[in-house]
């Protein structure tokens, strides 16, 4: 039988994240956590000749969080132009998974058409030395770039 190496296990550390906006692509060095979810919605189903309910998939909804350093502006700016010329900025960001240590390989992932719920717009904390934020946002699209391949077996 075999098992799951511990170093093909994937470090949250080994990766990079990207945003696109505006064509303009930035690295976010600045991410602690990000966490992108999609939940499927489903609609309930009664049929003839059976007491129970059946389940149906009838489409999906994305969204995320991330945990971010406070060192930059740049969602405070989106979030700005939209309070006040009602400006709304969509874009995409690339998360890469790439563990050298790993026999995995990479996984790359783009989030299409991200849109922020949420950007803390100032910050002071007196315990904290160095400062964080959570930013909420949803997207509409996703692509696998690049997936995974299965681990050696040991």
């Amino acid at each position: 039988m075999g098992f799951l190496r511990a170093n093909d296990t994937i470090s949250g550390q080994e990766g990079r994240a990207y945003a696109t906006i505006g064509g303009n692509v930035e690295e976010m060095f600045y991410v602690k956590k990000i966490e992108a979810t999609v939940e499927k919605q489903k609609a309930e189903v009664k049929t003839l000749g059976r007491r129970g309910v059946q389940h149906k998939a009838a489409g999906w909804s994305g969204k995320g969080t991330m945990t971010i350093y406070y060192v930059t502006s740049y969602f405070r700016k989106m979030m700005y132009d939209y309070i006040q010329n009602g400006t709304d900025t969509y874009f995409s960001i690339t998360i890469i998974n790439d563990d050298p240590g790993s026999s995995v390989g990479s996984q790359k992932v783009t989030l299409l058409n991200v849109n922020l719920d949420s950007v803390i717009m100032a910050s002071l904390d007196t315990e904290s030395q160095a400062l964080e934020e959570e930013v909420a946002f949803t997207f509409e699209d996703i692509n696998l770039d690049q997936q995974f391949t299965g681990p050696v077996m040991a």
